[in-house]
């Protein structure tokens, strides 16, 4: 059920793949919630993906973008003023890849090249993405902008690879601009830790299987689904959260506060016997 409690704001959506990703079900919920958007992902991106369909279904047009890309930033934020006709009230900036983790590299034995790339797009893009903005003075007051994290910030999880470094950057990136952002223009910026989510990108990890059946068991509300984390990203770009920022805000059934569980305790005693 809508209730409109985006209505008459404009959003840019990035890293919207295919059905599965959390972007596609930010950008569905968005436009039911009465927003005006504008999706866009890297050239090539766009063409592994299906992104064109949830175009067609929420009538948003598609402004390629590299977000690694100062240029391409720059680009897609004045032409996103000129379609808007004005500025803009949030972004969502879901973007993530290690090349290492895709070659299988170990962690402790890095193409270092592999290593720069990554960080670039997980994370420096995030940095690019508000600076753009911030150069542009592209976004509203007490606009909000959203980046997509995990626990492995904070936590080892074997395979996570260098992404987890990723995502510490990440996090770190939306404190520090936060507070000048906020000095600036009480623009909001926050990072969502969401649970191992069945995404394309989500299934590349090894393991990831392992992973999403243990925080299940681990949580006490279970892993939290792609179209949870929409409904929380809907409420973070909304007037109801306007004194929430520099944040990492968890989103994932009480998984980062959980020691152990009775379920997770029965598998282990299980495979003892």
């Amino acid at each position: 059920m809508s209730n409109q409690i985006l209505k008459g704001k404009n959003g840019i959506i990035f890293g919207a793949l295919d059905e599965k990703s959390i972007a596609w079900k930010v950008a569905e919920l968005s436009n039911q919630e009465g927003a005006n958007l504008i999706l866009t992902n890297a050239p090539i991106a766009l063409r592994m993906g299906t992104i064109n369909k949830l175009s067609e279904s929420i009538n948003a047009p598609i402004i390629p973008a590299d977000a690694t890309s100062m240029d391409d930033l720059t680009q897609l934020y004045s032409s996103a003023l000129n379609h808007f006709s004005g500025k803009i009230d949030f972004v969502l900036h879901s973007i993530g890849m290690s090349v290492n983790v895709r070659k299988g590299k170990p962690y402790y034995n890095q193409n270092y090249d592999w290593t720069k790339k990554g960080m670039d797009v997980s994370a420096m893009s995030f940095h690019k993405t508000i600076k753009a903005a911030w150069d542009l003075d592209a976004l509203n007051e007490y606009a909000s902008i959203l980046g997509l994290s995990y626990i492995a910030a904070q936590r080892v999880f074997n395979s996570y690879n260098d992404m987890a470094d990723n995502k510490a950057l990440l996090e770190s990136i939306a404190r520090s601009f936060g507070y000048h952002y906020g000095l600036k223009k009480n623009v909001r910026i926050n990072t969502i830790s969401q649970s191992p989510t069945l995404t394309t990108a989500g299934s590349g990890v090894s393991g990831f299987d392992g992973f999403y059946r243990f925080a299940n068991d681990l949580s006490p509300l279970g892993n939290a689904s792609a179209e949870d984390c929409a409904k929380y990203c809907i409420t973070l770009f909304s007037d109801y959260t306007r004194k929430v920022t520099m944040q990492n805000l968890f989103h994932d059934g009480g998984f980062s506060s959980m020691g152990m569980s009775d379920k997770v305790m029965e598998n282990y005693t299980k495979s003892l016997k």
